[in-house]
């Protein structure tokens, strides 16, 4: 398949290393880094999830502090911070340490912002938290740029988010219960609500392909983001693995699912691999396939430059 050099705003590790993990070292990052780069996407956002703010702070500084050092800037603008400012509910939180969520103070998000200044590029934040609006306004004055997801928001909180300035909807579809009521729901708040851009994983896996094409015939192909959503375990053979601190099986056809908490544990597929089950779906032509895999993530990028 054709590759224009994929952008990838939402990726948690690569190929044995988890951007997330206390233990992470630059070394490590670089080699995932320059392995990712060499599979076919050009440009990412090294992705940290939900957990204690300190930590969360020492990887981000670790990592854009390797960028500088090895000159890959071109390829890693900043960071994508995936928490903690979202729902702690039961399937909302997803793979996510509840214990770790908290609310989107001024207080905290200075010292997410403080951590690596100007690098901030995305930050996911619950449509549902007590303060949304407020913390949205707040970080499009940073210029970050925010996308909701993770949350239990109705249409009106959803609506109230894009008023504020949020642009984006994290992998939608996925971040939520598996049962929810028919009618109302994050996932078609989400998209009933033309202003924000949708981010879906194409892996197969986290979106059966009929949805899929529903999520882009109701956005268009100006409103779609393909995001790989990619673990510490791309890469690795089939298997019972540990990942962002969950039990976590990896099948032959590539799923990753936590049996306990009955839910997906981010996934194990390049950018790439995105793309391709994408155009498996035979639904978009190659100039809209490189669209939602670069160009429009190209834009949203643009969009947190000072």
């Amino acid at each position: 398949m054709f590759n224009p050099g994929w952008v990838d705003l939402q990726v948690n590790g690569h190929n044995g290393t988890d951007y997330s993990d206390p233990a992470l070292t630059a070394e490590k990052f670089i080699k995932s880094a320059e392995e990712l780069i060499a599979a076919g996407t050009e440009i990412f956002l090294p992705t940290i999830i939900t957990g204690p703010l300190d930590k969360t702070c020492r990887n981000a500084s670790l990592i854009m502090e390797a960028v500088d050092k090895h000159d890959l800037s071109k390829h890693i603008p900043g960071i994508h911070f995936e928490g903690p400012f979202i729902s702690p509910a039961s399937g909302a939180v997803g793979a996510h340490d509840p214990a770790c969520v908290c609310q989107p103070t001024r207080e905290n998000i200075d010292k997410l912002l403080n951590a690596i200044p100007g690098k901030v590029k995305i930050i996911t934040l619950g449509a549902d938290c007590e303060n949304a609006p407020e913390a949205i306004a707040y970080l499009r004055q940073n210029h970050v740029a925010v996308s909701v997801g993770h949350h239990m928001a109705d249409y009106g909180q959803i609506r109230r988010a894009a008023d504020a300035g949020a642009q984006l909807l994290t992998h939608l579809g996925n971040g939520c219960p598996n049962m929810l009521d028919r009618h109302r729901n994050p996932v078609y708040a989400g998209l009933a609500e033309e202003r924000l851009t949708a981010m879906i994983i194409t892996d197969g896996h986290h979106l059966p392909g009929e949805l899929v094409k529903i999520f882009i015939r109701a956005k268009g192909t100006d409103k779609i983001i393909v995001t790989s959503d990619a673990s510490s375990l791309t890469g690795f053979p089939p298997g019972e693995y540990e990942t962002l601190g969950n039990r976590a099986v990896l099948y032959p056809d590539g799923k990753l699912f936590n049996p306990d908490k009955q839910c997906l544990v981010g996934s194990a597929s390049t950018m790439s691999d995105c793309m391709k089950f994408l155009a498996s779906l035979d639904i978009l032509t190659a100039d809209e396939l490189t669209r939602v895999g670069r160009e429009n993530a190209l834009e949203l990028l643009k969009s947190t430059e000072k």
